[in-house]
């Protein structure tokens, strides 16, 4: 029995297995616990297998390409033009096997435990910051149904919540007094959970290689290092630094057919916490670089004359992904060109 490819769908406790012959003919259609799936694999001929990325693929593709196998995880919108007829696990199955063996099909790399690490924390992170938003939110929202009104900036509210809960003379029924401290003792909680992931973050962008390189790069700080190479590793997975601003969502929208081009915003395709962060990275950047110092100053300084800010921030955020994923990609440190009026 010769088997040219494999296709898996994944599922919690159930994995639904395809594999397709050289005439592109089902030679074998099964349904696993994954208990079973990796014994049967293990017996099974050395083969192309094609896993959908999503929810326990980069454990399972590790422990395929243990046994040997050639694992490639594919996006999911990429194997739906593969579905024929109704949708159901076995034709998924099977549409992964026939996508998986396409020469010009793109994958995505199998992460290692160290990128999953660094991802959960930012992910647990991203979270926490949310949280954190929506508490400051309700004891405001309380507030003022009291008549109590503070300045937007959380630094105003934290230095009054002492008084707010102290101040007998206030309009706050002991009720809400309580509930108002229930949130207050909510926020330090989650605030002080933030800082210590934040500070776990910093200290592994200071002993990584790749986060130490790109950390020199102007508007890549600790956060938006570790995030990068949580999400894209050495940077093996793009062909150059274009591939990976698209990736991301920094390139614009296109729409063109009879040969007309249509430009519209970015794409915003890809990581969206990876593009945030990178934002307001180049942000950053574009409010504190000394632009007289970097020939990419000029390039600022030419597109603020004849765009908004916001427009200049995503180019800049696109410059530092494709300079970031050149950092990595060559494995060598980040050289700033000087310019001509700062080397006189």
């Amino acid at each position: 029995m010769q088997i040219r490819s494999v296709g898996i769908d994944l599922g919690k406790t159930t994995f639904h297995l395809v594999a397709l012959g050289a005439s592109g003919k089902v030679m074998v259609k099964k349904k696993f616990t994954q208990k079973q799936l990796l014994t049967f694999t293990a017996n099974m001929q050395t083969s192309l297998i094609g896993l959908e990325a999503c929810s326990g693929a980069h454990f399972l593709g590790r422990a395929l390409k243990q046994q040997g196998h050639d694992v490639r995880l594919i996006a999911a919108q990429f194997v739906k033009p593969f579905v024929k007829s109704n949708k159901n696990d076995f034709v998924d199955a099977e549409a992964i096997a026939e996508a998986v063996e396409r020469k010009n099909m793109r994958f995505v790399p199998i992460k290692t435990d160290d990128q999953l690490d660094l991802q959960a924390m930012h992910r647990i992170r991203d979270r926490l910051i949310s949280r954190r938003t929506a508490v400051i939110n309700q004891i405001r929202a309380f507030l003022l149904e009291r008549g109590m009104v503070f300045a937007q900036k959380p630094a105003k509210l934290r230095a009054a919540m002492a008084d707010v809960l102290e101040n007998a003379d206030n309009a706050l029924t002991l009720m809400m007094r309580n509930l108002i401290g229930i949130l207050w003792d909510e926020w330090k909680s989650v605030e002080q959970q933030i800082d210590e992931l934040t500070d776990s973050l910093e200290q592994i962008a200071e002993s990584d290689a790749g986060c130490c390189r790109i950390r020199q790069i102007p508007g890549i700080g600790p956060i938006v290092a570790t995030a990068i190479v949580a999400a894209i590793g050495n940077g093996a997975a793009f062909r150059k630094g274009r591939d990976f601003a698209a990736w991301l969502g920094l390139v614009p929208r296109q729409y063109s057919t009879g040969g007309k081009t249509k430009l519209l915003g970015i794409s915003k395709r890809g990581n969206i916490y990876l593009r945030k962060v990178l934002i307001h990275g180049a942000r950053a950047a574009a409010m504190r670089i000394k632009r007289d110092r970097f020939p990419i100053g000029a390039w600022m300084n030419g597109l603020e004359a004849r765009a908004p800010r916001n427009v200049l921030v995503v180019a800049m955020a696109n410059k530092l992904a494709r300079i970031a994923w050149a950092v990595l990609s060559t494995g060598e440190d980040y050289r700033p060109a000087v310019s001509a009026a700062a080397a006189v």
